[in-house]
């Protein structure tokens, strides 16, 4: 796969989370986006291992903070063979409004596709 396809392939993947996950609430379809072991490291909080634990993890802060809509914008990625870290900004929006974020994704290819293996993020200052 070259570097544009994995690209797009990452894209369509971002575009999962923007709009099924985050957009319609669709938190089974975090399956597409994250390995079967990945890793989230919230900001504030305790890392949180598995696919299932992450999909509890989505639904109980997309829910306390009235998430509505996200937007992620990759500004770097560095292919590593079989991974890729990609680096990035973004916008979550919620009740209490636009919080800025950056953060930084670890990708693995899983079973032909490309997923979120390690994922850690922070607002903005």
């Amino acid at each position: 796969m070259s570097d544009e396809a994995t690209r797009r392939a990452m894209d369509a993947v971002n575009r999962v989370f923007e709009e099924q996950v985050v957009g319609q609430g669709r938190f089974e379809a975090l399956a597409e986006v994250y390995t079967r072991d990945a890793l989230i490291l919230p900001p504030g909080g305790e890392v949180v291992r598995g696919l299932e634990a992450i999909r509890g993890f989505w639904q109980q802060a997309a829910q306390a903070l009235g998430v509505t809509a996200c937007r992620l914008r990759p500004f770097e990625t560095t292919m590593l063979g079989e991974m890729a870290c990609e680096v990035a900004q973004g916008e979550i929006v919620a009740g209490s409004g636009t919080i800025p974020i950056k953060y930084v994704v670890l990708w693995k290819r899983e079973d032909g596709a490309w997923k979120w293996h390690r994922d850690i993020w922070n607002a903005s200052a």
